[in-house]
């Protein structure tokens, strides 16, 4: 099985979580920030990776939460995929919710990459910072070792954009973790590695 556990401690947070790569979208999400929980609720069932995540904030500063819960989360998919034999490794997905349009693209390569190119008109949506948004996905990016472009095709409410993000992101990431039955033995890869 395709899983991963670890317990992240610093002075500003303390988080565990746990993850299975081939599960049904599954999750128990507790976070100091209600936006936030619902943000990863949503990135954990349209990416059919079921998560289990505590996140304590030390010292009230959600950028360090987010930012962690970010290191956690791609450490762990990292894990989980061990050699990434058999992975498709790309994957894109463009999602519409309302007047937004977001698309995703990732690559997992071993070589971390985010541009999110999304700009919103707000600071805040309910308790998160908008500019939290790119800061996760670098975060998630770097820690899983992928490439991950994210693009904002139109929108206009701040809520949407966001939250259109983390699913395109979630159902572009479950295409490239998926087994590809006619090559499962191989590395989706000429040079044998990723």
């Amino acid at each position: 099985m395709r899983t991963g556990e670890k317990i992240r401690e610093t002075k500003e947070t303390k988080i565990s979580a746990k993850i299975n790569l081939d599960g049904l979208g599954n999750y128990n999400i507790k976070t100091p920030f209600a936006f936030f929980n619902h943000m990863l609720e949503q990135f954990s069932y349209h990416s059919s990776i079921d998560i289990e995540l505590d996140a304590q904030s030390l010292d009230g500063d959600s950028h360090h939460l987010v930012e962690d819960v970010a290191i956690v989360l791609g450490s762990l998919v990292k894990t989980a995929l061990a050699d990434k034999k058999g992975i498709r490794r790309y994957g894109q997905f463009i999602l519409p919710m309302d007047e937004a349009l977001i698309l995703s693209v990732i690559d997992i390569s071993g070589r971390p990459f985010s541009k999110v190119d999304v700009d919103v008109n707000d600071e805040k949506t309910a308790d998160f910072e908008t500019v939290l948004l790119a800061h996760f996905f670098s975060s998630f990016a770097q820690n899983l070792g992928a490439s991950l472009h994210i693009r904002k095709l139109d929108g206009v409410d701040t809520h949407h954009i966001i939250e259109a993000s983390f699913k395109s992101s979630a159902r572009a990431l479950k295409q490239a973790i998926e087994i590809d039955p006619a090559k499962c033995e191989e590395i989706p890869s000429t040079k044998g590695l990723l």
